[in-house]
């Protein structure tokens, strides 16, 4: 590594400690209130991945819409935007259930912001996406078929 990128990335880091100081960066990564839950992202199957979350007796909503595409090309990148409309929304999570592990994704949803996400997914296989949602300490969820057309991700 050269000088100059030496001393561009210190200054970075000066930078950084600055921005701490201030208060318009935070000292600490930021901890998930559905903290890391290495059963849960574990879990082969979507009963089991629940169950882990505390999810298991989740209700379905229809307050929580989903959109992914009927049939997607490739199970690599699979684009999936999921928006609740439950008050006190407080997490969505992202399940698909014919992947080897279930559990996708856990988002936080800090209070006072839209209940909405967009991500990109992998599907192993044709099948069930699944957001659940946290709100009030309550779990609620719903569920979109989404057919691949060639072979899942690899």
């Amino acid at each position: 590594m050269d000088g100059g990128r030496r001393r561009a990335l210190r200054a970075g880091g000066g930078l950084l400690a600055a921005l701490v100081a201030a208060g318009f960066a935070p000292a600490a990564p930021a901890q998930s209130g559905m903290a890391w839950n290495a059963a849960a992202f574990g879990a082969a199957d979507l009963d089991t991945a629940l169950k882990a979350l505390g999810a298991g007796g989740a209700v379905e909503s229809p307050d929580i819409r989903i959109e992914a595409p009927e049939v997607s090309d490739t199970g690599g990148t699979v684009p999936v935007t999921v928006a609740s409309d439950i008050p006190g929304t407080e997490a969505i999570a992202l399940l698909v259930d014919r992947n080897p592990t279930a559990l996708s994704a856990v988002i936080d949803i800090p209070a006072g912001t839209d209940p909405w996400v967009n991500l990109n997914l992998r599907m192993a296989e044709s099948g069930n996406v699944v957001a659940l949602v946290r709100a009030t300490g309550r779990y609620y969820h719903a569920r979109r078929a989404v057919k691949l057309v060639q072979g899942g991700c690899e």
